[in-house]
């Protein structure tokens, strides 16, 4: 059971470590970072090519999975469904600490770390008349939709703060909430066998290259400490909770 599996359908932390320059392509370089990370995740044994993107995947067990991937410019990780955050967490971990000496990436390459915690709901009913019902029903924006024969086209909210704003902090750490009611398949990353699901993502990222590669860990204890939060206390009172309510529970 992953840990919010009574409030979606599925729910999934990646990770994406942006990059300034293009990644190398070489084959031994791709392979044998891969395969270090197949010895640490032996399950993690399906190494495909997608369009401008190679990955090594798990195979889907009862909708748990794990990936990593490289693409032109970042490299990407996910775990659908984990047990806890510490399966998911292990394996970013483990591509933050190896990435850099496989692919040689300099602290100065790196634009911008994200952690994402995502949750995706399947809705059989409209899914922007779900989300407009459950964030906006009650809001000054209803307003906005009172006319004889109208009815919602798109609501797909997104919000991004800065967690750390001068002159407190540097502004480089950041955190964006987006609700998507038309996610692109790409974003999915194997759950392209639901129809549409609408998801919610909360997104932590820390812009800016790093003084140096050990930094990574404590940026990343950082991102994940913020994720758990905020998404206890914020994302799902008040976003995933009410889309829940008015999708199963009726409103």
């Amino acid at each position: 059971m992953s840990p919010y599996a009574s409030l979606c359908t599925d729910f999934y932390i990646n990770q994406k470590i942006a990059l300034k320059l293009d990644l190398p392509t070489g084959r031994e370089t791709v392979l044998h970072m891969f395969d270090r990370l197949r010895r640490e995740f032996p399950h993690m044994d399906r190494f495909r090519r997608y369009e401008g993107e190679l990955a090594l995947e798990s195979a889907d067990a009862n909708r748990a999975y794990s990936w990593a991937s490289l693409r032109q410019t970042s490299v990407r990780s996910g775990w659908v469904n984990p047990d806890s955050f510490e399966q998911a967490y292990r394996l970013h971990r483990l591509l933050l600490e190896t990435a850099p000496y496989f692919l040689s990436i300099s602290p100065l390459d790196i634009d911008h770390l994200d952690l994402v915690f995502g949750f995706d709901l399947e809705a059989e009913r409209n899914r922007d008349q779900v989300v407009f019902d459950a964030l906006f029903a009650d809001s000054p924006l209803a307003g906005l939709l009172e006319g004889p024969g109208e009815s919602i086209l798109e609501a797909q909210p997104f919000l991004g703060i800065t967690l750390d704003a001068p002159p407190s902090g540097e502004g480089t750490l950041q955190a964006f909430v987006e609700v998507k009611t038309r996610p692109k398949p790409d974003e999915l990353h194997g759950l392209e066998s639901l129809q549409d699901p609408i998801s919610v993502y909360l997104t932590l990222r820390r812009v800016g290259g790093l003084r140096t590669l050990e930094e990574s860990a404590a940026v990343f204890a950082t991102l994940a400490a913020h994720a758990e939060r905020l998404a206890d206390s914020r994302v799902i009172p008040n976003v995933l909770a009410p889309i829940h309510a008015v999708l199963y529970g009726g409103r």
